[in-house]
C-alpha cells in the first residue's frame, strides 16, 4: 500500500509532513495518512513514538516562545498540528494493541508510555498557552471560541494551576493511572483467553443450537484439535462473549451453565492467576483518581468528571437514574416473578439462580413470541446487514457508502469510502469478528484521523476523516457467512452511528470536529439513534433476507421480533442503572482508605438495583473495563442520559411519519446538519435544541420500552 499522498484519492490525502529524513520507511511516521498496516513492525514503535515526541517538544518550545504575540487562531492551529501528529502515531499503536496485541507490542507501549504521559502533562500545564487562551477576546468564529473554552477547561483539569509539590504529585499520579489502566486491560484480555473447558460428551451440548456447536468446534480446531466437528466434538467452551452468552441461554446442563457463569464473573479476579488479578488495581485507581480531583479543588472524582459533561452535576445524573429506577425496578420484579412461574411450569424445582435467568428468559421469549435466535440468524448474514444499514444511511442523510479494496491489520478487516454528491468525504475500516486470542472484547469506534482544513494537503481544501469501527460478532463458520444475532446487528448499527458523527462533521477545526469536543454524556446520541431504526418494520424487512435462498424475512416473524423488542425491558434498564449507580458510588462516595471494600459497595448498590443478588464471590468489577481501562469513569450513566436524547430524536422521525420517505429525508437532513455536522463546536444541549426545537424529554424512551 502506498503512503505517497500523490497516489491517494481526495479521501486519502493528508498533510505533507514527511518524516523520511528521520526514519525512512517507518509507517508509524506517515502522519495523517492511511497506514500501510502490512509494513508495521513492533520494533518500529519505540523509535517512531520517540521521534514524534521530540518533534512535538520542539514545536511546543517554539509556540510557547511566541504565544504572547500570536493571534489566537494561529495558536490553536499550531497546537492542532503538534497534537495531531502525536495523536496519529500513538493512537495507531494503541489501536493495534486493541485488535492484534502481542507481548512485544505491549512491552513497546510500556517502554514509551511514561514519555507520552509526561509530554501531555507538559502540554496541558503550559502557562504560556493558558495565558494566551485566557487573554483571547472577541472571537467571532464559534468553532474557535468553543475550542478555546474547551482548552481552558482541559488545562484546568490537567493541572495548569498547580505548583510545587502539588504539581509533582499530580503528574506522578497521572503516570501511575496510565500504567494501571493499561495493566487492567491487558489482564482482562489474558484472563479471558486463559480459561477454557473442553466438552466431549453429547449430553454436555444438549440444547446448544447448531451455530454454537459450530463455533465451539471451531474453537477446538484453532486450539490444535483439528479433528473437532460440530456433530461429534470435542467442543471448546471459552469466555469469549460469542460463546458465553449463547451457552448460558441455551445449554440444558445447569451445572455447566453454573461453571461458565462463575468463570465469567471471576475473570481477572483474586481467585485466578495472581498476575492477572485486577482487584488491587481497582483500589489504587480509585485512590489516585480521588487524589487527582482533590488536588484540582474538587471533592470527588465524580465532581471532577461531571465538570466536563452535559449533566450539570452528580445530583442531576443521580436524579435521572432515580427517575428511571422508579419505572424499571417494579417492572423487573414482575418480570422475575413471571419467569419463575414459567420455569416451574416447565418442571424447574430449584429457585432461579443467576445462571438460570438467561436460559429461562430465552425459553419464555420463544414460547411467547414463537421464534428463537436460531430462527432469526439466517436472515442476518453480515453482507445483507451491511447493505441494509448502508441503504438506511443513504435514505436518511443522502450519503453513499461503498466498499473499497484497502488492506487492514487483519484479513477480516474491510474498507469503505463515504461519498457525498459523488465525492469522497470520509472513510472507515470495519473489523467485525471476535478474535479472543489477540483482540479485546466489546465494540467501539475510534478515529484514525479527524477533519481539518489546517491539515489539508496541498491542493485540497480539507483533510477528510477516517474511522475505525470494531465489533466482536460471531465469525463465519465453515462455508457460511457470519450469521448475526439481534444484538450483533444492533451493535453494528450503534458503532456506525458513532462513525457517522465523526465522518459527516462539517467542522474543520480538529479539536471540535466530529466526536471531538462533545461532552461524554452526549456522545452516545447518534449511536443509540441508529439502533432505534431496527424497531421500524420497513427498515428491518428491507435487508433481512435468508443467506441461502434470499427469501425476505416473513412479515409475521418481523411482527413477533418487534413485539419482543421490549421483552424484559425493566430488567435491561435496571441492569444499566445498577452499573451506573455503582460507578458513581465508587467515584463519589467511596473512600478506599475508609475500611469499606469495593465488594461491600457493590453489594450495597446491588441490594437496591438488582432483583437477584450477585453471588458473594462476584468479582465482575475486575472485568469492568469501561470504568478502569476505558473512558467511562464516573460517566457510565451517559448511556442512559444519551438514550433519552436518542429516543427523543427518533421520535421526531416518528412524528414525521416513518413511511413517508420525503418527510423522513427532510428530518434526516436536519439531523445531519445539527447532530452529525456540528460536532463539539456547539454545546450539546444547544445542538439538540436546534434539531428538536426544544429540550429533551424522557417520554419517548419510556414509551418505546413500555415503561411509561
Amino acid at each position: 500500500m502506498s503512503t505517497d499522498p500523490q497516489s491517494e484519492s481526495p479521501a486519502d490525502a493528508t498533510n505533507a509532513v514527511s518524516p523520511a529524513a528521520a526514519d525512512a520507511g517507518n509507517p508509524l511516521l506517515a502522519w495523517g495518512e492511511i497506514p500501510d498496516f502490512a509494513a508495521i513492525r513492533v520494533e518500529q514503535v519505540v523509535p517512531a513514538v520517540r521521534f514524534t515526541l521530540a518533534r512535538a517538544e520542539a514545536d511546543l518550545d517554539a509556540l510557547e516562545a511566541v504565544a504572547d504575540s500570536l493571534p489566537i487562531g494561529e495558536i490553536v492551529g499550531r497546537s492542532e498540528e503538534l497534537e495531531d501528529r502525536l495523536g496519529w502515531t500513538w493512537g495507531l499503536v494503541n489501536h493495534l494493541n486493541s485488535v492484534r496485541t502481542t507481548d512485544a507490542l505491549r512491552q513497546a507501549i510500556t517502554d514509551v508510555q511514561p514519555e507520552v504521559v509526561t509530554f501531555h502533562s507538559r502540554l496541558g500545564q503550559s502557562e504560556a498557552l493558558y495565558r494566551a487562551y485566557s487573554n483571547a477576546e472577541g472571537i467571532a468564529d464559534n468553532a474557535l471560541a468553543r475550542t478555546v473554552e474547551l482548552a481552558l477547561r482541559a488545562m484546568r483539569h490537567g493541572g495548569v494551576g498547580l505548583t510545587g509539590d502539588a504539581k509533582d504529585q499530580f503528574n506522578a499520579n497521572q503516570q501511575q493511572l496510565a500504567q494501571l489502566g493499561m495493566e487492567f486491560g491487558n489482564s482482562l484480555v489474558d484472563a479471558t483467553k486463559a480459561w477454557h473447558h473442553e466438552l466431549t460428551k453429547e449430553d454436555e451440548m444438549a440444547g446448544a443450537p447448531p451455530s454454537l456447536r459450530g463455533l465451539m468446534a471451531q474453537s477446538a480446531q484453532l486450539a490444535g484439535n483439528e479433528a473437532a466437528t460440530p456433530e461429534a466434538g470435542p467442543w471448546r467452551l471459552t469466555l469469549d462473549p460469542t460463546c458465553v452468552m449463547p451457552f448460558l441461554e441455551n445449554a440444558d446442563r445447569r451445572d455447566l451453565r453454573e461453571l461458565i457463569y462463575r468463570a465469567w464473573i471471576g475473570r481477572a479476579g483474586p481467585e485466578g492467576d495472581a498476575k492477572l488479578d485486577n482487584s488491587d488495581r481497582i483500589a489504587r485507581i480509585l485512590t489516585l483518581r480521588k487524589a487527582q480531583a482533590q488536588l484540582l479543588g474538587f471533592d470527588t472524582f465524580a465532581d471532577y468528571s461531571l465538570d466536563a459533561k452535559m449533566a450539570p452535576s452528580v445530583a442531576d445524573a443521580l436524579a435521572l437514574l432515580a427517575s428511571l429506577h422508579t419505572s424499571s425496578k417494579p417492572a423487573a420484579q414482575r418480570e422475575l416473578a413471571e419467569l419463575t412461574d414459567f420455569a416451574r411450569s416447565e418442571g424447574a424445582t430449584d429457585a432461579l439462580a443467576l445462571w438460570d435467568v438467561g436460559y429461562w428468559a430465552r425459553r419464555l421469549r420463544e414460547a411467547r413470541y414463537t421464534y428463537s435466535d436460531e430462527d432469526l440468524k439466517p436472515y442476518f448474514p453480515l453482507p445483507r446487514v451491511l447493505e441494509g444499514v448502508i441503504a438506511l444511511v443513504h435514505k436518511l442523510f443522502g450519503v453513499e457508502i461503498r466498499e473499497g479494496d484497502r488492506t487492514g491489520w487483519h484479513p477480516d478487516v474491510r474498507w469503505f469510502d463515504v461519498m457525498s454528491d459523488g465525492q469522497p468525504i470520509a472513510g472507515f475500516f470495519l473489523d467485525p469478528y471476535s478474535r479472543p486470542a489477540d483482540k479485546r472484547g466489546g465494540a467501539w469506534m475510534n478515529e484514525l484521523r479527524g477533519r481539518s482544513s489546517r491539515l489539508a494537503p496541498a491542493g485540497h481544501a480539507v483533510r477528510t476523516p477516517i474511522a475505525y469501527l470494531v465489533c466482536n460478532q460471531s465469525a463465519p463458520v465453515g462455508d457460511n457467512p457470519s450469521l448475526m444475532t439481534w444484538n450483533e446487528v444492533s451493535t453494528l448499527f450503534h458503532e456506525l452511528g458513532h462513525g457517522l458523527q465523526h465522518m459527516l462533521t462539517r467542522v474543520e477545526l480538529l479539536p471540535v470536529a466530529g466526536i471531538s469536543g462533545i461532552e461524554w454524556d452526549a456522545v452516545e446520541l447518534p449511536s443509540q439513534f441508529m439502533e432505534n431504526w431496527l424497531r421500524h418494520p420497513k427498515t428491518l424487512a428491507s435487508f433481512a433476507k435468508h443467506y441461502q435462498t434470499s427469501e425476505p424475512i416473513p412479515a409475521s416473524l418481523v411482527e413477533r421480533v418487534l413485539a419482543a423488542s421490549t421483552y424484559r425491558a425493566g430488567s435491561a434498564f435496571l441492569r444499566q442503572i445498577y452499573f451506573a449507580r455503582l460507578d458513581l458510588e465508587l467515584h463519589h462516595a467511596f473512600d478506599a482508605a475508609g475500611g469499606t471494600s469495593i465488594w461491600e459497595v457493590q453489594r450495597q448498590v446491588a441490594s437496591e438495583n438488582t432483583v437477584i443478588s450477585p453471588l458473594p464471590e462476584d468479582r465482575f468489577l475486575c472485568s469492568f473495563g469501561h470504568l478502569f481501562a476505558g473512558g467511562y469513569a464516573a460517566g457510565y450513566y451517559s448511556y442512559k442520559w444519551a438514550e433519552v436524547l436518542s429516543a427523543d430524536a427518533y421520535a421526531a422521525f416518528e412524528e414525521a411519519g416513518l413511511d413517508d420517505d420525503e418527510r423522513i429525508a427532510e428530518v434526516g437532513r436536519r439531523f445531519r446538519e445539527t447532530v452529525l455536522a456540528l460536532g463539539g463546536s456547539v454545546p450539546p444541549m444547544e445542538v439538540f435544541k436546534r434539531f428538536r426545537g426544544r429540550e429533551p424529554s424522557t417520554d419517548a424512551l419510556l414509551r418505546h420500552n413500555n415503561l411509561g
